[in-house]
């Protein structure tokens, strides 16, 4: 008997009236948001503008919801377009099936598309997203949760999952690779954020260093998984994806770091160019004050010298009268 365990949800489905709230589609909405607003401050600590990253997150969102679910079809094509399964439901994301590799593949070309219409590098863009990704990603792996899917083997430690029994599913504790993934999602985000203060990373490698961190991660969860998946030499196809990918993040890191050292000083030349229109319009309205107190001197000089003759002339006419009135008294 089971001391202790996490339950799974008896459904992934709240009926609000009419309206379906399925958890795997609630924790992707979720885990966007989070990743725009972390980004969005990122970003303009940069030197970005606000409200770019959710310009630029038109474009990416759905390209690496579409570049996921490619990528699930495509390495479970057994699923939809095997004998007795129906094609359509390749169609159906709430039941679940994303693959990160195709969404951060095809949603880098979405942010290509939304960087270059605003003239921005999509490097500097990418390193201001890379933790907001993770945490998108810590968020996003719940739905799984929601879903009694991709957990690993049968196991009865304390934090052990409980899964129901269903279709192709068998009831039992099995070890909650969700969590794993979810907690190890959140310190790749830490870590990146660490290292991007401690060494100023620029030029795409703080983005390089979160895929290589989340690789490394994903290679260890995948081992623990039991759900079916292609093998290539005995080893599952996503480890082999996850190593690949971490070799080359890491080539890049290096490279980069040689080619192109420290990091860019504008990351969204729009920005500098407001900045300077209104650093514009201030000078420009000191320069009207001082104009109009220089005008204001001379006015002010003017009313003095005046002052000061009127004074002179009346100092002149005292003595006049004052001699008019002595010749009167003695005459």
């Amino acid at each position: 008997m089971d001391l202790a365990y996490i339950p799974s949800p008896s459904t992934g489905v709240i009926e609000l009236g009419p309206i379906p709230l399925r958890g795997y589609a609630f924790c992707i909405i979720i885990g966007v948001f989070v990743a725009v607003w972390f980004s969005n401050k990122r970003w303009i600590a940069r030197g970005g503008r606000a409200g770019t990253v959710a310009d630029i997150a038109v474009w990416a969102v759905p390209f690496g919801l579409v570049g996921g679910r490619l990528y699930h079809v495509i390495t479970d094509y057994q699923l939809y377009f095997g004998e007795g399964e129906n094609w359509v439901d390749a169609f159906k994301i709430w039941q679940g099936g994303l693959g990160i590799w195709g969404a951060i593949a095809l949603g880098a070309v979405g942010a290509w598309i939304g960087c270059r219409r605003r003239g921005i590098p999509l490097p500097a863009y990418a390193d201001a997203l890379a933790p907001g990704i993770a945490l998108a990603q810590a968020c996003g792996r719940w739905g799984n949760w929601f879903n009694q899917e991709l957990y690993g083997k049968p196991t009865d430690v304390p934090w052990a999952l409980k899964i129901s029994e269903g279709p192709n599913r068998v009831a039992g504790t099995y070890h909650p690779t969700f969590l794993y993934e979810s907690l190890w999602c959140i310190g790749v985000a830490l870590l990146v954020i660490w290292a991007d203060r401690r060494f100023r990373l620029g030029h795409g490698r703080a983005f390089a260093l979160y895929v290589a961190a989340y690789c490394a991660g994903r290679s260890w969860i995948e081992y623990m998984r039991v759900d079916e998946a292609h093998h290539i030499l005995g080893v599952r196809l996503n480890v082999w994806t996850a190593g690949i990918v971490f070799v080359l993040a890491v080539a890049y890191i290096v490279i980069s770091a040689k080619v192109r050292p420290g990091r860019e000083e504008i990351v969204e030349p729009n920005a500098v160019d407001a900045e300077g229109a209104e650093g514009g319009d201030v000078a420009g309205d000191a320069d009207a004050d001082r104009d109009a107190v220089s005008n204001a001197a001379p006015d002010a000089d003017a009313d003095a010298d005046g002052d000061a003759g009127h004074a002179e002339d009346s100092a002149a006419e005292a003595p006049a009268k004052n001699g008019t009135a002595e010749a009167a008294k003695n005459g």
